[in-house]
């Protein structure tokens, strides 16, 4: 009989809940977050983009067109390769499908 009133009685002592306490810590990790947040994109607009050897207007070459970048300029650079022949970092004895 003492063993099922002690086994009940620690089970109490044993249930944890977070609280007033729980919440507010928590509360101030989202307020200190949020102001982390706006002082970083603050500093973000600050840097800017870097200056380019363009115009005035973002254009370059004769044709007037933007510059390509990322897979765009890949696939481009991959269709000029292609077409100029096999590469020198193919073996010529490779076979084309």
């Amino acid at each position: 009989m003492t063993f099922v009133v002690a086994a009940s009685n620690s089970s109490a002592l044993n249930d944890v809940e977070p609280g007033l306490l729980g919440f507010l810590v928590v509360a101030a990790l989202g307020v200190a977050l949020v102001f982390l947040l706006r002082s970083m994109n603050k500093q973000f607009r600050k840097i800017g983009p870097p200056p380019e050897e363009t115009d005035a207007d973002g254009l370059t070459g004769e044709t007037g067109q933007r510059p390509q970048r990322g897979l765009a300029a890949h696939r481009a650079a991959m269709r000029a390769a292609q077409a100029d022949g096999p590469s020198a970092a193919e073996p010529p004895s490779a076979k084309h499908d």
